[in-house]
């Protein structure tokens, strides 16, 4: 048995420090084998899986991009809507102001006309209360003066030269007016 352990020594000795073809040539076939057997089931779903998550990538990229288009759009369509909105309201605005401003002419129009108005009727009712007044005072110079003619003259006077008289006095008064 001692010369079998020697044997077995010696083998591992010159195996260690040795090259031998035959075991590069089995290592060889099993990394050969060990590369077919990772191609055929490992190789290519690990490629399929790394194909799509390229391809979910890829599409998730596209669909922000699509989706940042969309809001750059929406975007610009909402300033374009705002900018709009202030143009109607400066419109809305400055027409509010003209109507202010027709309304605004209507009203002092409309009471410079009310004005005019009320000032004629006023120099209507004073004019005839002048000409009432005239009247008055007429009639109280016509029996003041036939009361001054009647105690001038002494005598009375009946109604008929009375109401002669009146009116001959007024006939005075007027022309002297």
């Amino acid at each position: 048995m001692k010369g079998v352990k020697i044997r077995v020594l010696t083998n591992l000795a010159v195996g260690a420090a040795g090259f031998t073809w035959l075991d590069s040539l089995y290592q060889l076939v099993a990394f050969i084998v060990l590369m077919l057997l990772l191609k055929k089931y490992a190789w290519a779903p690990l490629m399929k899986v790394m194909q799509d998550r390229e391809n979910y990538i890829a599409n998730e990229i596209e669909n922000a991009e699509k989706a940042r288009k969309e809001a750059d759009e929406l975007l610009e369509k909402h300033r374009q809507m705002v900018k709009e909105a202030r143009l109607e309201t400066q419109k809305f605005i400055e027409e509010a102001k003209r109507q202010g401003e027709i309304q605004k002419e209507n009203i002092i129009e409309a009471a410079r006309l009310e004005a005019e108005r009320l000032k004629e009727a006023a120099k209507a009712e004073i004019e005839q209360e002048r000409e009432k007044a005239v009247a008055a005072l007429r009639e109280q110079v016509a029996s003041l003066s036939v009361l001054i003619a009647s105690k001038v003259i002494e005598k009375e006077i009946d109604e008929k030269d009375h109401e002669a008289l009146v009116q001959e006095m007024l006939k005075k008064v007027g022309e002297e007016r």
